[in-house]
């Protein structure tokens, strides 16, 4: 708004500058182009963000098993170690030795953290591991996934807007400096003289 209201008040304004003019026509150019090439971007961003995602989704939910493990016997208490879909400090863990058996069918028997607030022998929980049975964390889902390819696409948005701000203001700025230069050089000229009479007589 304050680019087009520029344009409109030096279009007849006597007292407009060339440079007035370019600094309101630059500010325009640079509102339009925001408002065309960020959401572009942040488009384009976006759904690159989701294929690439959700093929990851994909890939982890193939490879990753959710098996279910007995605890053999607890181990040192564990830091809380929250997972990173739920809020924090609501997924305690425990650090038990425990055995499962592999989707491969090999039978695993070693340390690990489990979701159980008092662990005993025998007692039974679930772990994700992946074919072999090496535990891994839990597959990402689909809708966390979308989450963050429309982060990842406002992101993109914000980060066009903020280039296309920068340079024009960096082109203003070099304007007005070359105006301050002129000014100087004019001064230079004029100066000496200024005030004496009979100057530009």
């Amino acid at each position: 708004m304050r680019a087009i209201s520029g344009l409109w008040r030096w279009r007849h304004n006597p007292l407009r500058r060339a440079t007035d003019l370019a600094e309101a026509w630059l500010a325009l150019g640079a509102l339009l182009l925001i408002a065309v090439a960020a959401p572009v971007a942040g488009s384009f961003a976006g759904t690159a963000a989701q294929d690439t995602l959700q093929r990851s989704v994909r890939a982890q939910q193939q490879s990753r098993h959710l098996i279910t493990a007995t605890v053999v016997r607890k181990l040192g208490d564990a830091l809380p170690e929250p997972d990173p879909d739920t809020p924090m400090g609501h997924d305690p863990r425990s650090r038990v030795l425990a055995e499962w058996t592999a989707p491969d069918g090999t039978r695993v028997h070693g340390p690990t953290l489990s979701r159980l607030t008092s662990p005993h022998p025998g007692d039974h929980f679930t772990l994700w591991t992946d074919a072999h049975g090496r535990t891994v964390a839990r597959p990402l889902d689909s809708a966390t996934a979308t989450t963050h390819a429309v982060l990842a696409g406002f992101g993109a948005a914000l980060l066009t807007a903020g280039v296309v701000e920068g340079v024009r203001r960096t082109v203003v700025w070099r304007m007005v400096r070359r105006r301050y230069a002129r000014w100087d050089q004019a001064w230079d000229r004029a100066g000496p003289d200024w005030g004496k009479a009979g100057t530009g007589s």
